[in-house]
């Protein structure tokens, strides 16, 4: 898990950009598509619905978007069913990439993202051949404003978490990926406001970029891999050195 305070930086930044541009409501419609799909339309008797519907509520998702992907996922709307995959590939000098694709054209996306590798100096690779570098998490994340980093430690191991990382705006809680919902709920039920809960995969070594162009480069895949209409997630195993931050600010 280092790296957090050096990433996250740039993540809020393109966090910020990124809810302007309408990509934090698109995923939200995709994750809640995909969780009605796989569990039924009613949130109350569907936990990944209810937190995806949670997520989108926590980024001012309208309405009318939710109700939308709800009606997709369970097929009123008809045409195809959407998929999730994930594919792997290679960057710039090497930098790893899983990205998570939930789309209703697998063909489609397939040539999308290899087109996207091959524009931004990487390649697709085989499955499994990134996957093993990463190790699977959950992530809960509570704003810093609502709980010091002393109380959500504290309680947060002793619901049995992993780790707490935390920064100028977040806190953000790990656990193991059956744990998720259960310390999530715990949570939630000692009165914190858990902002989001989802599955991540964290890089088992993080490599430094310390060139410039090279910075550049991968934040410009990141960025197209991520800006993709059909991306849930996008991760990767690169951090950016101290003294190339504000330049890429």
């Amino acid at each position: 898990m280092a790296g957090h305070n050096k990433w996250s930086k740039v993540k809020h930044i393109k966090a910020r950009v990124d809810a302007i541009k309408g990509r934090v409501f698109s995923k939200c419609a995709h994750e809640i598509a995909l969780a009605a799909r796989a569990g039924g339309g009613d949130p109350l008797l569907n936990a990944r619905l209810r937190t995806a519907i949670d997520n989108a509520k926590a980024v001012s998702t309208p309405r009318y978007n939710i109700e939308r992907a709800i009606k997709k996922g369970t097929g009123e709307l008809g045409g195809a069913m959407i998929q999730e995959i994930t594919y792997e590939g290679y960057g710039p000098s090497g930098i790893a990439f899983l990205i998570e694709i939930a789309t209703d054209n697998l063909n489609r996306a397939a040539a999308d993202i290899r087109s996207i590798f091959t524009k931004n100096h990487g390649s697709v690779a085989t499955p499994g051949s990134v996957a093993y570098q990463f190790d699977r998490k959950g992530e809960i994340a509570l704003s810093v404003d609502s709980v010091s980093t002393d109380v959500i430690l504290e309680v947060a191991i002793l619901a049995g978490a992993d780790d707490v990382l935390s920064d100028e705006e977040v806190h953000l809680v790990y656990t193991q990926p059956t744990s998720l919902a259960t310390i999530a709920a715990d949570l939630r039920q000692q009165g914190f406001v858990v902002h989001s809960e989802k599955f991540v995969s964290i890089p088992q070594l993080p490599v430094e970029v310390n060139e410039l162009t090279i910075a550049k480069q991968v934040l410009k895949l990141h960025d197209s891999l991520d800006g993709y209409e059909d991306t849930l997630n996008v991760f990767t195993n690169f951090e950016v050195a101290d003294e190339l931050v504000e330049l890429l600010d």
